[in-house]
């Protein structure tokens, strides 16, 4: 019974069934690294997808910065909540297009996994510390901690993932992305279309959860926004629609019904590119070099103002600015002092100076602390009367 329960179930010829020509097959993915034996259940991205939720990694996520650091209230987005987000809407879009919805939620779970502490201001300080060192970028780092510094199985180092979720990590791109990408995966082609559509769900995730934490911190207003024709125009039709409740709740029906339009505008705008570029497979996505995945003219018009009201009004508030600034001191401090005396390093760490090099070493220590581990850690270095 339970063989033909499997070979009924074959995940494979499940996904050649649903799939549409232009999805990425698992049977045609380009493997893994290390060779592995598959699961008789399960593809190769889905294996993939529970490898990443697995992996120490993700777990860190929950108490690293999007925008607010983690003490600063319990109901304001994480890394780790925002990338939930991202994978919720890059599958809707996944599955609208019959996509490979494991393979976009693979990626866009891992799409953040190299994020140091203290969001794009960690990224920026790290940087700038490393600059004669190799540097530091967080989609590459996001990279290396799949391919080298996760250790889960024996043979090898890091996650073993395929060739197409590690290709989507290193080819991530929004408005906070510049990617480099490595010789090795192609960087003139373009990536599969479960990529290119994450790097738009996670555009769509921060810009519609910035509001929403934006609005609940009071660094924005609804006043402020009126100007914004994307949130005014549907924060409108809401109010009439609900008169009877209060902001809380056109709140978030204005969030929910943004994102509703703009899932459905790149669904449709998609559409039309497959149809008008006669795409018929995943090869002809890649051999096009450029994205295909965008919003139509009018709806890009209508996010771009969304993000530079963002930019001016919350990214640029005086309250983001001082925590960036804090979080800036504590990563140099950080770096400063291990640098100058690495046998402040846990021993596990220091152990590998050698292997790895002084500055790469304690750039991957700090990049895998999160905003507790590193302001606990600051406490613990600095302050005298703190236990060490």
């Amino acid at each position: 019974m339970i063989k033909t329960i499997t070979k009924m179930s074959a995940p494979i010829e499940i996904e050649a069934k649903r799939l549409a020509p232009y999805a990425m097959m698992s049977k045609n993915s380009r493997g893994r690294q290390f060779k592995e034996n598959e699961h008789p259940l399960r593809t190769a991205f889905q294996r993939d997808r529970d490898r990443i939720i697995h992996c120490n990694a993700f777990r860190r996520l929950e108490y690293k910065t999007q925008v607010f650091v983690y003490h600063e209230g319990d109901h304001y987005r994480t890394r780790l909540t925002h990338t939930i987000e991202v994978s919720q809407i890059a599958r809707t879009i996944a599955r609208a297009l019959h996509l490979n919805e494991d393979l976009a939620e693979a990626i866009a779970l891992a799409h953040d996994l190299g994020h140091p502490p203290f969001g794009h201001t960690g990224e920026k300080t790290l940087s700038h510390l490393m600059k004669g060192h190799g540097g530091f970028e967080h989609n590459l780092h996001s990279l290396r901690i799949v391919e080298y510094l996760e250790r889960r199985y024996p043979g090898f180092m890091g996650l073993n993932l395929t060739w197409e979720v590690r290709e989507g990590i290193v080819k991530h791109s929004s408005e906070h992305d510049s990617p480099e990408v490595l010789r090795e995966y192609e960087p003139d082609n373009a990536p599969c279309l479960e990529a290119q559509i994450v790097d738009l769900a996670d555009e769509i995730a921060y810009n519609n959860h910035d509001i929403d934490d934006g609005l609940s911190s009071d660094m924005l207003s609804a006043s402020q926004l009126k100007d914004t024709e994307l949130w005014q125009e549907n924060y409108e039709r809401i109010k009439k629609e609900f008169p009877g409740e209060d902001f809380k709740i056109h709140k978030s029906q204005t969030i929910i019904q943004i994102i509703n339009q703009q899932v459905t505008d790149l669904i449709a705008q998609i559409s039309g590119e497959i149809e008008d570029r006669k795409i018929s497979s995943a090869h002809d996505i890649r051999n096009i070099g450029k994205s295909i995945a965008g919003f139509s003219p009018e709806m890009s018009k209508k996010n771009t103002e969304l993000k530079k009201f963002l930019k001016k009004n919350l990214y640029s508030h005086h309250r983001v600015i001082r925590m960036a600034d804090k979080a800036d001191r504590i990563i140099k401090a950080l770096f400063k002092v291990y640098s100058d005396e690495p046998q402040l390093l846990p021993p596990h760490v220091y152990a590998e100076m050698e292997k790895k090099g002084r500055e790469r070493l304690i750039c991957d220590y700090i990049a895998g602390m999160t905003d507790r581990f590193a302001l606990d850690e600051y406490k613990k270095l600095f302050d005298p009367y703190e236990k060490v």
